[in-house]
């Protein structure tokens, strides 16, 4: 099994086929605009035969009555037909554009969401961004030459049978050469397949060690690991450009087949119709006419040919767009509940994260009620920050539930529930933008005075305005204008922004200073006298300071619950000693 977070993901294809495509829901409303683009495919295939038609009265009708007018008015009457046509695709290629665009808005949203969920279903992702490339692919496709092609293949049948009325060897000659062309066609879907496949995955892999290169650039710098990842990237790329170069090369090499073939087949026509001519078995326009009638049938494949490899990558995008949309549905909207503002209830929960099978919690239960401030201590992969995850809903319990005021987590939405719950993760990212954005959790119309208070409670108000515009600053690409321990105090001014009933906190002092423990447990008071709930994972003693009871995790299993003084003296100080 692959190790990236869609191949483990897509381990269970039932679920898409059993569950309706969203991206086929999303091109059925576009239907109608799919059977303009036909209508107007008709209506320029049918006015493609002006040329053809043109040719056989020049040489059939005009020539030998050496007809000026009458060359006039069929002059005439081609350019008006021309300009049609050209007025209808333009407007097939405005209406395919438009389509994709369609696609993307009733998508987008969907993929964006699919994206910051992705982590929480798969701890490898490979690369996290392939979802909003897929739809990219597709929306690609859908704007450009190779689906007008596909409109034009079914109008083939019509030109080689106008062909066997011009005479059956050509119509013979023509369908010869729509054979050929369809079996470079049949081989081009044969030979790019699986290529086309693997330059998309590997793909995949080099942006997602770039993603993990940019990440860690400081590292990377500090311990001089340049050269050995370089060594690495150029072993991914290379594979990556061997499978680019055979898919680039079988479609070129087929593309460049089939162009010949073309030309050899019109070539070919010519001479039939030259000897047919001798033979008198048909007049002189024909040899021109049939020449650029068989060009006209040929050359859809011919672009279908040179669009393969594009086509490929869409159905394959299509296909795992739908099926990681089947596997991750969209979040209901159930019925909202009413603030919660009594108890945080744990009944007996077990936990497993995503794409894995080991427990890493086990069992574990226990009640706060408003105005409790639980510590939850233990050694390093005691399962401290799983809880986390689990009494903020990130993670599912496979047993048991997490309730507040008795109902269950998954009654409320994410975007209900977030307006309930503050959380601290114990990796603290903040988002590109200003101080107040991301207190205020990016919501479009932030309440200044939500986010003042926000900032007090958490200590956080002096510094800000230190900053060089204050709420305003803007602290760029995860904050990285920020010092750690900035970030970490406004992402706990986060947190508390909106006065939530349950506030969870990893480390929230990891990289905070005597006077930031101060603020940290100064915050932690406050939320216990408004009546709110707070949770709080620590290693530093002085992160539980205004904490009132203590939860001792060892191996995944909840060993001691109690009264702060009672817990620690029990269970720490022994260990200690």
């Amino acid at each position: 099994m692959k190790s990236d977070g869609f191949s483990r993901l897509t381990t269970v294809p039932s679920v898409a086929a059993q569950a309706k495509s969203e991206v086929a829901a999303a091109l059925a409303r576009c239907r109608s605009a799919f059977v303009s683009v036909g209508l107007f495919s008709a209506l320029i295939n049918v006015l493609m035969l002006t040329g053809p038609l043109f040719m056989l009265q020049i040489y059939d009708r005009v020539l030998p009555s050496r007809s000026v007018p009458t060359l006039i008015g069929l002059a005439v009457l081609v350019t008006a037909l021309y300009a049609f046509q050209a007025l209808l695709e333009g407007i097939r290629a405005r209406v395919l554009v438009r389509i994709g665009e369609s696609l993307d808005d009733s998508l987008s949203s969907r993929v964006c969401s699919l994206v910051a969920r992705l982590p929480l279903l798969a701890r490898e992702q490979g690369d996290g961004h392939r979802p909003v490339r897929d739809l990219d692919q597709i929306r690609s496709f859908l704007s450009g030459a190779g689906a007008a092609a596909l409109f034009d293949l079914p109008w083939i049948p019509v030109y080689l049978g106008i062909c066997f009325l011009f005479h059956p060897l050509i119509g013979i000659a023509a369908v010869v050469g729509g054979v050929l062309l369809f079996a470079i066609t049949v081989s081009a879907e044969l030979l790019t397949r699986e290529p086309a496949k693997a330059v998309s995955e590997l793909g995949a892999k080099r942006n997602a060690h770039l993603e993990a290169s940019r990440r860690n650039a400081e590292v990377i710098q500090a311990m001089g690991m340049g050269s050995r990842l370089a060594h690495r990237w150029a072993a991914i790329n290379d594979e990556y450009m061997r499978s680019h170069r055979k898919v680039s090369d079988v479609s070129g090499g087929l593309s460049t087949l089939s162009r010949g073939l073309r030309l050899l087949i019109q070539s070919i026509v010519l001479g039939i119709g030259a000897y047919l001519v001798i033979m008198q078995d048909a007049s002189p326009g024909i040899i021109i006419a049939s020449s650029i009638l068989v060009s006209r049938a040929l050359s859809p494949v011919e672009l279908a040919v040179a669009n393969w490899k594009g086509f490929v990558a869409a159905r394959q995008a299509r296909a795992r767009l739908t099926k990681i949309l089947a596997l991750i549905p969209a979040v209901g909207v159930p019925l909202e509940l009413p603030r919660p503002c009594h108890a945080l209830t744990v009944e007996t929960v077990s936990a497993v994260p995503p794409s894995d099978r080991r427990v890493v919690l086990q069992d574990i239960a226990f009640e706060l009620k408003a105005g409790d401030a639980l510590g939850v201590v233990g050694p390093s992969a005691s399962g401290k920050s799983s809880l986390a995850r689990l009494l903020v809903g990130v993670w599912q319990p496979v047993r048991g539930k997490v309730c507040l005021d008795g109902a269950s987590l998954d009654q409320w939405s994410p975007e209900v529930l977030g307006h309930y719950v503050g959380y601290l993760p114990q990796a603290v990212e903040l988002f590109d933008g200003t101080v107040v954005e991301n207190i205020a959790r990016f919501g479009r119309d932030p309440d200044s005075n939500a986010v003042l208070a926000a900032a007090k409670a958490a200590g956080v108000h002096d510094l800000i305005l230190n900053l060089p515009d204050g709420y305003e600053t803007e602290i760029g690409d995860a904050g990285l204008m920020l010092s750690a321990g900035q970030r970490q105090r406004i992402a706990l001014a986060r947190a508390l922004y909106g006065d939530p009933f349950l506030v969870v906190l990893d480390e929230p002092n990891s990289n905070l200073d005597q006077e930031g423990d101060q603020a940290l447990a100064a915050a932690i008071m406050g939320m216990r006298n408004r009546g709110a709930i707070a949770v709080v994972i620590a290693h530093r003693p002085s992160a539980i300071v205004a904490c009132d009871k203590v939860i001792v995790l060892m191996n995944g299993r909840q060993q001691r619950l109690g009264p702060k003084h009672e817990v620690l003296r029990e269970h720490i100080r022994p260990a200690a000693e």
